[in-house]
Parts: structure tokens; C-alpha cells; sequence
């Protein structure tokens, strides 16, 4: 049997059918990215990263984490030394990620945006960090042309109450004809954790609307006002990151007691935490339904582990991991409080643990109405999953459960925009796992039935689902 060269045309295509599936239907569709972490300001000036460590290293924490566990000291990842020195380290650490996802991606990157097929080492760092970062300064590697190269036509970025979003403002009136979209993440308006960082951020909410906060009525005003600006340019989704929702019982007399007493300088005790969460999260529920928005829960993440580098580093540098937090009854009741009043919008969950992959797979079946196909959505494999045995395992709980056909796709969840190709990996797969079954004969041979579907689960699906 003839060995397979690495990362060829037929990278993790095993048969003929699936070969055909992914090259003649998956490949050649649009990318609609409804959820992502990439900086507005970057698309609204389209600028040029300077180097291939700016785009590739700058803030991505799955190479960061990959450095540290090789044995790379500090100051070659989020330290001060010269772009060209942290990859060099980059390109050390590269060999030793094989079987971690980062050692395809890493490859698929510099195939799919540079047209470099060398193994990244450290004997072929210098040449491809010379070549990438050369091109990288010219003008058909802007940012605008590293979505047009990816054949992205929606792009949905993450977005506070608070931002003023003058740079969605400004790519808006540039009329770039890829979709740029705001998504309303509200975490930090229902964080009651501290009752100094909760006023501060009132403060900054303050200052966006030019409106005062004296009450719980007034935070809510101010909050809706957000919500509505956010619609006018283009907005069609809401996000939130949980360990797990949050759904306690309450009265609004209880809330407005809680946001006083946060107001007046004093800590909330955990109940009243609790409470002052199950409720906000409600309401924002009910703007989004109101709106017809999709809204998203990522539940799961246990983040911030190594209290001693947050505190030299901040938040989102590497730190995190799946945590084991109870899901099920919690959703339940929340998800069943909004949907008794006929206020639950589109929605979409995401886990973390792959322990809750069929609970997740269940949950949305129990408030699938028949309103909308698909209304609950399991969410393609997140963060630790997005590879390629998590995001098989979220497809087959999803199938074995639910309707796969339903399914609104790959996201990429990423702060770069060199990040494109998980799309292109999902493809594949998804290819791969409906073109092995077909062979196997356990799916008729019907490619234009299934090829329908694949079509819809990489593309038509999102596009419909989010009214794009």
C-alpha cells in the first residue's frame, strides 16, 4: 500500500466518496463565521501585520500553552523579547505538537494563505518566516484580503455593551462587501462578583448612552438602549461565557434590592449573586426574542486557574481548562421558564466537557417546537474540542440524537485571522464521516440527497438560521 503524503489534496479523506463530497460540494461554499473573537479595529483600517509572529503568536493562547508545556520561558510567548525570537520558539515547539490539532493547523495555515508546504522546524523557521512575513506586508495580505482569500462572506465578532462600536460604524459605511456584524456579549453587565469592577462598568455604560444610573430600572434602560444600537448595525446575535446558567428563582423586588445594595459600594453574598445573574440573564433572553436574534451559552470553561500568572498577565492568556460543573437541570429550567411565555429565541449551546455531549444532544430536542427547524442547536465542538475527535463526537451525539442535517456548522471561536482553515478541517471530516458510511453501506448512495446535506450543514443552514 502506497504511505499518503502529509496534508495532501485528500487530508483526512479516506475513500473516493468522500473525496468527492469535500472537493466537488464542501470545499468551494462561502464561510459564514457567526461567532469569533477577531478586533474590529484591524478590519474597519484593514491593516498588515508586520510579521508572521504578529499574526500566528500575538494573543493565541492554544500556542501559548503548547510553548510553556515544551519548555519555553515566559518571555519568549507574552514577554518582551523580538517577534522573531518568539517564533523561532514557535517553530522549536512545532515538532513536538504532533497529534495536538495545532500540528495540522500550523500546516494548513501556511499551505492555504502563504502556498508554503515545508515542515516548520527550526531548520526551515527562518526561511518561512522570511517568505510569510514578506508577503504579509503587502497589499493582498491585508486583513480584508485574508477573509476575501478564505472565501468568507459573514463574519460576526464579540462585543460589549459598552463598546462604542465606531469601528463597526466605520466598516459599515465603507461598504465592505463582506458581512463585518456585531455580536451583543453582555458578561460583564451581570458579573455582580465585585461590587467595585460592577460599578466601574456602570460607569462605563454611563458614559456610551449619556444616560445616569440610579436604579435597576435605569440599568435596564440603559442596557435595552445598547441592545437596539447594537440592531441597528446589523447585529443578529447574543453570546454569553458560563460555567453554567444560571437559574434561580426571584422577584424583582429581590433584584432591585441586590443592585442597590452592589450600587452603594457593599459586595453581594452568593444567593443575592445568583439571583441578580438568573435574572439578567433572563432579560437579556427575552431582547433577543424580541428581536428575533440567536443566542449563544458556551457552558463549561473553568477558567483562570493559575491565580499567580492572572495576576502578572490578565485574563485569556492560557490558563483555562474543561471543567466538571453540573449542566442539565439548570438548562432545563431556563431554557423552560422562557419557553412557557413563548420568549425563548433561536438558541445555541456549546459544552465544553465531552462528558455532556449527550445531554446537550437531548436538552435541545426536549424545546425544538417546530417553529423554525433547528431552533436548539448543539454547537460544533468548542475551545478543547474544536479537533478532530471532539468535533466527531459532538456529530455523532448530535446524529444519534437529534437531526445532523439540522446542524448550523463550524465557527472559528478565534482571535486570528489566520484561523480559517478549521472551517476546511470540519469540512473534511464531516465529509469524510458521511463518505465512509456510504461506502460501508450504511447510508444509501445518493449524492445528490447527501451532498444537499453536507451543502447545508457547511453552509445553507447558517445562512438561513441566522437570516444572513
Amino acid at each position: 500500500m502506497m504511505m499518503k503524503k502529509f496534508l495532501d489534496e485528500n487530508f483526512l479523506l479516506q475513500n473516493k466518496t468522500a473525496q468527492h463530497l469535500y472537493h466537488d460540494i464542501a470545499k468551494q461554499l462561502p464561510i459564514i463565521d457567526y461567532h469569533n473573537h477577531l478586533p474590529p479595529e484591524q478590519i474597519a483600517n484593514d491593516i498588515n501585520f508586520q510579521n508572521l509572529t504578529q499574526v500566528w503568536l500575538y494573543g493565541d493562547h492554544y500556542k501559548w500553552r503548547a510553548m510553556r508545556t515544551n519548555g519555553v520561558n515566559e518571555k519568549y510567548i507574552t514577554g518582551n523579547t523580538t517577534d522573531y525570537e518568539k517564533f523561532q520558539q514557535w517553530a522549536a515547539t512545532v515538532p513536538y505538537t504532533m497529534r495536538n490539532p495545532l500540528y495540522h493547523w500550523t500546516h494548513l495555515e501556511l499551505q492555504r494563505y502563504f502556498n508554503i508546504s515545508k515542515i516548520l522546524n527550526t531548520d526551515t523557521a527562518k526561511e518561512i518566516y522570511d517568505e510569510a512575513s514578506a508577503k504579509l506586508q503587502t497589499a493582498d495580505y491585508s486583513v480584508r484580503n485574508l477573509l476575501r482569500k478564505m472565501n468568507v462572506q459573514v463574519l460576526c465578532t464579540t462585543d460589549d455593551p459598552a463598546d462604542t462600536l465606531e469601528h463597526h460604524q466605520k466598516i459599515k459605511n465603507n461598504q465592505f462587501e463582506i458581512k463585518i456584524l456585531p455580536a451583543f456579549r453582555p458578561d460583564k453587565a451581570m458579573n455582580a462578583d465585585d461590587a467595585a469592577a460592577f460599578n466601574a462598568y456602570v460607569s462605563k455604560l454611563e458614559e456610551v448612552t449619556g444616560d445616569s444610573v440610579s436604579s435597576y430600572n435605569d440599568y435596564l434602560k440603559v442596557l435595552k438602549k445598547r441592545h437596539d444600537y447594537f440592531a441597528t448595525l446589523g447585529c443578529k446575535v447574543s453570546d454569553h461565557g458560563l460555567e453554567q446558567i444560571y437559574a434561580e428563582d426571584y422577584t424583582e423586588q429581590e433584584i432591585k434590592n441586590a443592585f442597590n445594595k452592589i450600587r452603594s459600594g457593599k459586595d453581594l453574598n452568593y444567593q443575592e449573586k445568583l439571583k441578580f445573574q438568573s435574572a439578567m440573564l433572563v432579560q437579556f433572553a427575552k431582547w433577543d426574542c424580541e428581536k428575533g436574534w440567536v443566542q449563544q451559552y458556551h457552558l463549561g470553561a473553568l477558567r483562570n486557574n493559575n491565580s499567580r500568572m492572572l495576576k502578572q498577565l490578565g485574563a485569556d492568556t492560557g490558563w483555562d481548562s474543561i471543567g466538571d460543573f453540573s449542566q442539565g437541570r439548570a438548562l432545563s429550567k431556563f431554557l423552560n421558564r422562557l419557553d412557557e411565555t413563548n420568549q425563548l429565541a433561536k438558541t445555541i449551546l456549546y459544552n465544553l466537557n465531552p462528558a455532556d455531549n449527550e445531554l446537550m444532544a437531548t436538552m435541545i430536542g426536549n424545546f425544538n417546537d417546530g417553529s423554525v427547524a433547528g431552533k436548539i442547536q448543539f454547537g460544533s465542538a468548542w475551545w478543547f474540542l474544536d479537533q478532530k475527535d471532539g468535533m466527531i463526537k459532538q456529530m455523532n451525539a448530535l446524529s444519534n440524537m437529534g437531526l445532523l442535517s439540522r446542524f448550523v456548522g463550524m465557527l472559528t471561536d478565534s482571535r486570528s485571522f489566520m484561523s480559517y482553515p478549521r472551517h476546511e478541517y470540519f469540512r473534511r471530516i464531516l465529509c469524510n464521516l458521511f463518505g465512509s458510511e456510504i461506502e460501508n453501506g450504511e447510508l444509501p448512495d445518493d449524492i445528490p440527497l447527501i451532498g444537499k446535506i453536507i451543502e447545508d450543514i457547511c453552509y445553507n443552514n447558517a445562512k438561513n438560521y441566522f437570516n444572513f
